[in-house]
């Protein structure tokens, strides 16, 4: 009760130029520069706040929320989905799990009755082996698509249980209110597939006994067989199947010596949580906010603003974060064009899903409006 009210003032007494915002925000989000926003959005589960910020020359994160119905069919189960895929070596990868990966979700959920961590699974192996295709059907003409891959985090809220599933190191964060202290803590729900972890390292030495060099330290990075970091994704099909470690492939990319097995995984570690009255609510993001950014010191920048622009003002910490560790203005970071600015942060994509429990906990069978939103781009229909 006291966080509700705390909410409620806060957005009465913040800055008329914070409200305004609202008030005028088109419904497909703005631009900024580099930076593409939506401030605040309706999803069945509650309100959204999304936000993304260009890096690289040709953007290699993508990110959609869909909310409405889980399935084929429109008496199927509803709810909302949020995917974040951060690419690597190019956008390919990204931009395909961005057009199929949903869809996939939908069809196994009708096929198979309800949601469900199976559903989850087969929608992952699906996506990886469409883009298997696309890859083998490339490989002729454009060897360097092998090479190509990218992190996918997903969750699924249905019927007040939240899937959270993931390949590579992009993170999922609850801000859960504790009563006794009326503070949000942050609970990390996702696993994170990067050789910098201590445990990664200890999966990929058991599953590899016979390689000693299956990671190692490069440039004071732990990098899987000295070329990737993440031990986990879509995609990378040079360090899954043999036959695309070979010329044509860049040599920078090539083994020296074949493997039989591969080398990375596309087996997303999914986890089930039964949402309660004391989640706030989730903050999904790409690595390019976690090198910058705490767990805690997000969840506190989300809890101690309006809902408004929540998103908006995780990705300015981070650049201000950025900009501090380069000993330079948060403004100059600005000025700085797409490609370059790849060399002070990489690409970032924050969605920040805020949780009303009476909505989170409607069974999944209730209709509202269906939201379809990808960074840069909204679809939005009513349900009759």
């Amino acid at each position: 009760m006291l966080s509700t009210l705390m909410n409620f003032l806060r957005a009465c007494l913040w800055p008329s130029s914070d409200r305004h915002v609202h008030s005028s925000s088109h419904i497909a989000g703005r631009q900024d520069g580099l930076l593409w926003y939506k401030d605040i959005g309706q999803h069945l589960n509650g309100e959204f706040s999304m936000a993304v910020v260009q890096a690289n020359f040709l953007p290699e994160d993508q990110s959609q929320i869909e909310s409405g119905c889980l399935s084929m069919q429109d008496s199927g189960p509803h709810g909302t989905f949020v995917g974040i895929y951060d690419g690597h070596g190019g956008p390919e990868t990204s931009r395909f799990i961005n057009d199929h990966l949903f869809h996939h979700l939908k069809r196994f959920t009708y096929e198979l009755k309800s949601m469900s961590v199976d559903v989850i699974r087969k929608a992952f192996q699906a996506t990886e082996e469409g883009f298997l295709s696309i890859v083998t059907k490339q490989w002729p003409t454009k060897p360097q698509i092998a090479a190509v891959g990218s992190c996918c985090l997903i969750a699924v809220i249905c019927d007040g249980t939240l899937y959270i599933a993931n390949l590579g190191d992009s993170r999922a964060v609850l801000g859960r209110l504790v009563k006794a202290t009326e503070e949000v803590r942050a609970i990390q729900l996702s696993t994170e597939h990067n050789a910098s972890i201590e445990s990664v390292r200890q999966e990929l030495h058991s599953q590899h006994p016979d390689d000693s060099h299956i990671v190692f330290l490069k440039h004071n990075v732990w990098r899987v067989k000295g070329l990737i970091q993440i031990s986990r994704s879509i995609g990378d099909f040079y360090l899954k199947r043999a036959e695309f470690n070979k010329p044509p492939l860049y040599a920078k990319f090539r083994l020296r010596e074949p493997f039989r097995r591969p080398i990375l995984s596309s087996e997303p570690s999914i986890s089930v949580h039964e949402l309660r009255p004391d989640d706030q609510f989730l903050i999904f993001a790409s690595d390019g906010l976690w090198e910058h950014l705490s767990n805690q010191e997000a969840v506190d920048i989300v809890q101690n603003r309006p809902h408004i622009g929540s998103a908006r003002r995780l990705v300015k910490a981070a650049l201000q974060e950025a900009a501090k560790k380069r000993e330079m203005r948060y403004s100059d970071l600005k000025k700085i064009e797409r490609g370059i600015r790849r060399h002070f942060h990489d690409d970032i994509t924050v969605v920040v899903l805020f949780l009303d429990s009476n909505l989170a906990s409607r069974a999944s069978s209730i209709k509202g409006p269906t939201l379809s939103l990808r960074g840069g781009g909204i679809n939005l229909t009513a349900k009759v």
